[in-house]
């Protein structure tokens, strides 16, 4: 990381629900000129680069091309494909699967029609397709592929060697929407900042949460080629993260420390107790609370008659040793 993060500590990330697959994102502070170099570079992984599941082909019984109608069936087969393409579909493995649907029934014919194997889930159940009249039925098998980025038609009927097979070109990522926007911010006396907002909108597959953390391992894994050796190039000028996180961690730990500091002077100790904890480095209740019988012992001038004492003042507190019963 840039070095003022030596100053500023680590970017925070705040998170914000817009809608059910919808979130902003703020990350700030950042360097001047970060906002743009993280947030494009997100931007082109999560609408390029995050896997997802669509239909790839369809084969529709008594359909040899899209360009034709099927009797009793209110859209034309290309209408259907069309239809298909919105289908939102969650797939747990890699590869090429098939769904079945069938229909005798007359009227609407959706989504919720389709039969799903295992591991496969249809997320839009009331997409619509087509309807079909009385008397008349309609049965298709439903190519599912799960793949990233996208697949034109040339690209599948490069593996997809079954003529019958009515190919629909796809667009995996089930990212639908990103866009983002650089702000300026402020850190003390440092004016110069950026403060990074992403708007990340989904399908309903992934939520924007994953999407975010996805796109940002996808390029870790790039700009680690440029240091296999981890070589620290220009090392002074590089803020060491767990370092930043760690000075961080101590702060908040000494702030709340402060918060429950209690002086033992309130205890109403005998001054030479009193200065045999002073002397022994014990300055709090919360201090002495975590001392053992044996620790206090150990301090110069702490005898028996002070354990007690000790032992009564924190018991008119509902307080005791560390180790006490």
């Amino acid at each position: 990381m840039h070095i003022i993060h030596n100053t500023i500590g680590v970017p925070k990330v705040r998170h914000e629900n817009l809608s059910t697959h919808e979130a902003r994102f703020v990350i700030e502070p950042l360097p001047s000129g970060y906002g743009v170099t993280l947030g494009n570079s997100l931007r082109r992984v999560m609408l390029s680069s995050v896997p997802g599941a669509r239909v790839t082909g369809v084969k529709i019984q008594g359909a040899s091309h899209e360009y034709m109608t099927l009797p009793g069936v209110r859209e034309s087969v290309l209408d259907i494909m069309l239809n298909l393409k919105s289908l939102i579909v969650e797939k747990k493995d890699a590869g090429i699967e098939w769904i079945q649907l069938k229909k005798k029934k007359a009227g609407i014919v959706t989504a919720a029609d389709i039969t799903a194997p295992a591991g496969i889930t249809i997320i839009n159940p009331d997409l619509y397709i087509t309807s079909i009249d009385d008397g008349f039925s309609i049965e298709m098998e439903i190519r599912i592929e799960r793949n990233v980025g996208y697949a034109s038609i040339e690209d599948l009927k490069k593996i997809e060697e079954d003529p019958q097979v009515l190919l629909i070109d796809a667009n995996f990522s089930p990212v639908q929407n990103v866009k983002y926007d650089v702000a300026s911010t402020r850190y003390g006396e440092i004016t110069n900042l950026d403060s990074l907002e992403i708007s990340i909108k989904t399908n309903g597959v992934m939520s924007p949460n994953d999407v975010l953390r996805f796109s940002g391992k996808m390029l870790e894994s790039y700009f680690a080629l440029f240091n296999d050796e981890a070589l620290q190039v220009g090392g002074e000028f590089i803020a060491d993260i767990k370092q930043v996180i760690e000075k961080e961690k101590q702060e908040v730990k000494s702030e709340l420390e402060k918060e429950t500091y209690t002086p033992i002077e309130i205890m109403g100790l005998s001054p030479r107790t009193l200065n045999a904890l002073v002397n022994g480095d014990i300055f709090s209740i919360e201090q002495l609370t975590k001392c053992t019988e044996a620790k206090l012992s150990s301090i110069k001038w702490f005898g028996k008659k002070a354990m007690t004492e000790v032992r009564d003042a924190l018991r008119a507190r509902s307080l005791k040793l560390l180790g006490d019963d």
